[in-house]
């Protein structure tokens, strides 16, 4: 990916924002039985504040940054791995790279507009998964997961 933009790559959200998001995800998950682990918040909370894409050894720079221990790759993997099959981010495989998740309340099919000039990704609750049903369906085919990646320029790059 070329970043050549010289705008702002993301906003870090309000600090309120942040802590709200935090405490609606902890919440969801000690709601499920799950244990709300030190490693788990820190890596969603470093997600929230990004509020662009992440990749897992930016992510261990984070907790670096924060002036915390530095965590180890496996402790960053098993934190990702937790919040995706909780659905609090998602993975953006053309980038290898982490996000929060902003679409609330129901299990959904990750879709995603992702800027090649400064890396901006930006979530879509489009019902896109309606649609790959049903040609899928159609084709006797049964879908276990869609992601929609779709590269392009936002608006401030074009």
């Amino acid at each position: 990916m070329t970043m050549s933009c010289s705008h702002v790559r993301g906003a870090e959200p309000a600090t309120g924002a942040v802590a709200k998001a935090v405490a609606a995800a902890e919440h969801k998950c000690v709601a499920a039985g799950e244990r709300w682990t030190a490693s788990r918040r820190r890596t969603y909370e470093l997600l929230i504040r990004a509020g662009r894409p992440v990749k897992a050894y930016d992510l261990i720079a984070g907790y670096a940054d924060a002036g915390e221990t530095a965590a180890k790759p496996p402790t960053i993997y098993r934190a990702l791995d937790f919040l995706a099959a909780h659905g609090l981010i998602h993975r953006i495989e053309s980038l290898n790279a982490f996000l929060a998740c902003n679409v609330e309340g129901h299990a959904h099919t990750a879709q995603f507009l992702i800027c090649d000039c400064c890396g901006r990704a930006e979530e879509l609750d489009a019902g896109i998964e309606t649609i790959v049903a049903s040609a899928a369906n159609r084709r006797g085919f049964t879908p276990t997961r869609v992601i929609m990646e779709v590269h392009g320029a936002c608006a401030d790059c074009t």
